[in-house]
């Protein structure tokens, strides 16, 4: 509609000189009869090529700008990995409303104050080469003479789906031509068309590529990691004041915990005020090192096991991680695998430290969590998608009561107890049915399915540790392996999965590959860095 309007506005245009003409020249009245049929003529050319020439490609003619908001309070560093949806979001966002996307900018005075920009974290030119096809990408706000574009702002809903964008922000593109998105955290449906969950996938698991130093030393420690033993088990342990406070638990620290954590609480000025107790009984509070440990040990990982730890500054410190360590003594983290002058380039920029744990826990052999966070799902989703590697989730509200009751039980009923709490949370291929869950934790629309997995989809096995790391694992106990072999009724489980706010495959599984390609505009900045402001443009461009 948009090109037949344009056309006929250019007919108008056409024909209104040659009618001045007419009326201006009435001396040659006679020709009228004859400039009449010319212009006649000329109009049904003009028309005929309208339709056979190709459409204008409009997507061009806008651009878009995407700002991440940093004062939502979830938004932590290694604890949500928040940057990396907006920029997914950002990218599908612009496809929908065919406009061009503007590189974002981190938001470098947040809590951890990284001045680390996109191009210091991202691969830049790799981005928008790997999008083109599908976006189009400038790493800068265009100029209109000397002058700097200034864009509009507004927010979109949360959650918005494609017909919302283009209801609710097309329009304002459509008369301002430069849009920019603000707070833009979960803007976008988790369910969309299967192009654009699979759009979601080509930014997420291939556009998204780490600079070459951070890869590297990414690569280093995970060699290191090996040569120390072949396997190895990675552990995401949020467990920093600043989460902490946010979650509003309590962990037993009498009035000195509560007065720190209750001054950090302070910034969130519209947090709620929550009952500890009832959160700890609802899954809301992260376990703590010791939690994880006995987790871990009641699941078969025995004592042998070697565990790489991502996280930021424990609270509590080294006391607090003492009750791990015993548990597990083989204990790596990026300071003892690397020397101070290799961390250098990175250790006074987060982000660039929490890439560094990226790397490394998307290459263990089995990656476990102590909160059901957005890392988690990022991970799980990312090792389903690359030939599958099992991801931990601790059922946190079901472990409540294990923990409270330990001392009540022996270590065998407690381990038993444990493992049939965590059918469901064990990250087998099939644990998760397709279109369930969280998008970027089970991108479903970008594997394929195999038939002999699904003729075994209502069953569950969880794997013992000697399944996944092979002969010569250590068990906590000659009976905790027992309940591994059972097979268990998925269905059990299902609704139990899901319970966790989604605010806060053994190579049976393969990529399709990229079908056909998109026409979309979109461009991102930032991903790991603490409570990121990203700002995404959307422009008219000449």
């Amino acid at each position: 509609m948009k090109n037949r309007k344009h056309h006929r506005e250019t007919a108008v245009f056409v024909g209104f000189p040659i009618i001045l003409l007419c009326r201006r020249r009435s001396n040659i009245f006679q020709l009228v009869p004859f400039f009449t049929a010319l212009s006649v003529i000329v109009l049904i050319l003009f028309v005929l090529m309208s339709y056979i020439a190709p459409p204008i490609d409009s997507r061009h003619d806008q651009f878009i700008s995407l700002f991440y908001n940093g004062t939502e309070p979830r938004r932590n560093l290694l604890e949500e990995q928040v940057i990396q949806e907006p920029i997914i979001d950002a990218v599908v966002a612009a496809h929908i409303l065919n406009a061009v996307l503007v590189i974002p900018k981190l938001d470098q005075q947040s809590y951890w104050k990284d001045s680390s920009n996109f191009s210091e974290i991202f691969d830049v030119n790799w981005f928008i080469s790997y999008l083109s096809k599908d976006v189009k990408i400038i790493k800068d706000l265009p100029r209109m003479g000397n002058e700097l574009i200034i864009p509009h702002t507004t927010r979109v809903p949360r959650k918005c789906n494609a017909e919302c964008y283009q209801t609710r922000i097309q329009p304002i593109l459509n008369k301002k031509h430069a849009v920019q998105l603000t707070k833009f955290d979960y803007r976008l449906s988790n369910h969309l068309d299967t192009e654009l969950q699979k759009l979601r996938c080509r930014v997420n698991y291939h556009a998204l590529k780490f600079t070459d130093p951070i890869i590297e030393m990414g690569r280093k420690l995970v060699e290191r990691i090996r040569k120390k033993s072949q396997h190895f088990l990675a552990l995401h342990l949020r467990f920093e004041s600043d989460m902490l406070a946010f979650s509003g638990c309590y962990y037993g620290g009498g009035d000195e915990e509560r007065r720190e954590l209750g001054k950090i609480r302070k910034r969130w000025k519209t947090l709620r005020v929550t009952n500890p107790d009832k959160e700890r009984k609802n899954g809301k509070c992260p376990l703590t090192p010791e939690e994880v440990g006995l987790m871990l040990r009641a699941l078969g990982f025995g004592k042998d096991v070697h565990i790489y730890i991502a996280s930021g500054e424990i609270y509590g410190g080294e006391k607090t991680l003492a009750p791990l360590k015993a548990f597990f003594p083989n204990f790596y983290t990026k300071e003892t695998l690397a020397s101070k002058e290799e961390l250098a380039p990175f250790s006074s920029f987060s982000s660039r430290m929490a890439a560094l744990d990226f790397i490394v826990c998307d290459e263990s052999d089995v990656f476990v969590s102590n909160n059901n966070g957005n890392m988690a799902r990022m991970l799980a989703g990312r090792r389903r998608y690359f030939g599958h590697k099992p991801t931990i989730r601790p059922n946190a509200k079901k472990l409540y009561k294990m923990f409270t009751d330990r001392n009540n039980m022996t270590w065998e009923e407690f381990s038993s107890h444990v493992q049939k709490q965590q059918i469901g949370f064990m990250g087998d291929p099939m644990e998760v049915k397709p279109g369930r869950g969280e998008f970027h934790e089970n991108p479903s629309a970008c594997i394929c399915e195999d038939t002999n997995v699904k003729a075994r989809e209502d069953v569950t096995i969880p794997r013992s540790p000697a399944m996944i790391f092979g002969e010569g694992t250590d068990s906590a106990d000659d009976g905790t392996r027992k309940s591994f072999g059972e097979v268990t009724d998925r269905r059990i489980i299902e609704d139990e999965q899901y319970w966790f706010d989604t605010d806060y495959m053994e190579n049976e599984v393969q990529y399709c590959g990229q079908d056909d390609q998109l026409n979309h505009l979109l461009v991102l900045r930032g991903f790991f860095a603490f409570e990121c402001n990203i700002q995404h443009y959307i422009l008219d461009k000449d």
